[in-house]
């Protein structure tokens, strides 16, 4: 049997809604882009969403947004995408990275307060695999200290703690829609966020501090535009948000689908010798963006996986033991233990919501024969 990774599951409702866009003369941010926003804002109970092209983009323009920037510096966790850093440093900040919690991978909010500095301005806590940090804990020391937080919810669409939602205890909630995501476009992203003062700043960072987009030129006839503030080229197009829109509609079904076979892997894998399997909080909606394992001899697993047409990646290494962060940020190995031993054991199984049961058992076999 093979055993993708990943399988996408969009099709015609997408493909129409794709030809419904270019029959009409915008291809670029205009009406669709309106109205996926509004559906999305409307999902995560927040007053504004901001369709952007990346998660990445989204994190850095929402920091700049809050005017954290050059000498300013942001805390979070290197058990995380290097984008989570790369983006602080994109917006000129600079990351100040703390350890993860070793049984679920997330920030763990425990030791944020004692990395706080004259100079911190903001957290950035990363909901890892789709089950939420600790906002309650995160949003107590933000305001004891006068700090911002920014959420890294690329894998938490429709994750929940504690009766939270993304998006309400932060200043905003950045989300990705990169081609295996829950929400998927290809490529994509979105802020979603309450404050009202910064929706109008976002937009102009989002293009290139233009006051006017294409669209609004072509409603209203040619007027000169100009650019009133620096902006980036983030803004996503029609096309993207014309696939987004159906797959709204399916969130709650696709998470429905995905809950019942990370189910059924954890009553498989739980009594298995040498895996472990990262704990699930209690009062938490677990939005199962990935199903990772811990294991031995992590290298030689895939590789054994990969012999029986299984496919597996790794989610993720500590971004501290990358190159370039290690040496920018002054880090090596010993300096967070918990993310280093996540990083070394840790292996993403298949997942995704179309997924037949038997492939979920071929992979449980599979690795009960692997660890013996």
């Amino acid at each position: 049997m093979h055993v993708p990774f990943y399988r996408h599951d969009l099709g015609s409702t997408e493909l129409e809604a794709i030809g419904r866009v270019l029959a009409q003369p915008i291809l670029t941010t205009g009406e669709v882009v309106d109205q996926f926003e509004r559906r999305f804002a409307q999902l995560m109970g927040t007053r504004h969403s901001l369709a952007v092209t990346s998660c990445t983009g989204a994190m850095q323009i929402l920091l700049q947004a809050l005017d954290i920037g050059p000498g300013d510096e942001v805390i979070t966790t290197s058990m995380t995408f290097i984008a989570t850093a790369t983006a602080i440093m994109q917006a000129g900040a600079t990351p100040v990275l703390v350890d993860c919690e070793r049984d679920t991978g997330n920030l763990d909010a425990a030791k944020v307060e004692k990395a706080i500095t004259p100079r911190t301005r903001a957290i950035v806590p990363v909901h890892l695999y789709g089950q939420m940090c600790d906002m309650r804990t995160l949003r107590t020391i933000a305001d004891r200290h006068n700090l911002k937080i920014v959420e890294d919810c690329a894998h938490c669409v429709e994750g929940s703690r504690d009766g939270i939602r993304p998006g309400q205890l932060s200043n905003g909630a950045c989300f990705s829609f990169f081609a295996t995501k829950n929400l998927t476009c290809g490529e994509g992203g979105a802020i979603a966020f309450n404050d009202d003062s910064i929706a109008r700043k976002l937009r102009l960072l989002r293009l290139h501090g233009m006051d006017k987009t294409a669209a609004d030129r072509h409603r209203e006839g040619y007027t000169h535009w100009d650019m009133v503030s620096f902006g980036w080229k983030y803004n996503m197009s029609n096309i993207e948000a014309a696939m987004l829109i159906p797959q709204l509609d399916r969130l709650a079904a696709k998470l429905e689908a995905r809950q019942r076979l990370a189910t059924r892997y954890r009553e498989r894998l739980s009594t298995l010798a040498g895996l472990t399997l990262p704990a699930l909080r209690p009062d938490t909606i677990h939005a199962w963006h990935l199903f990772p394992v811990w294991v031995p001899n992590r290298d030689e697993v895939m590789a054994q996986l990969k012999r029986r047409e299984i496919e597996s990646v790794v989610n993720y290494r500590a971004i501290h033991l990358t190159t370039h962060l290690g040496k920018t940020l002054g880090h090596g190995r010993g300096d967070f233990p918990n993310a280093e031993w996540i990083g070394d054991h840790t292996v993403s199984l298949p997942f995704y919501p179309t997924m037949d049961p038997a492939a979920v058992d071929y992979v449980c076999d599979a690795l009960k024969e692997i660890l013996g």
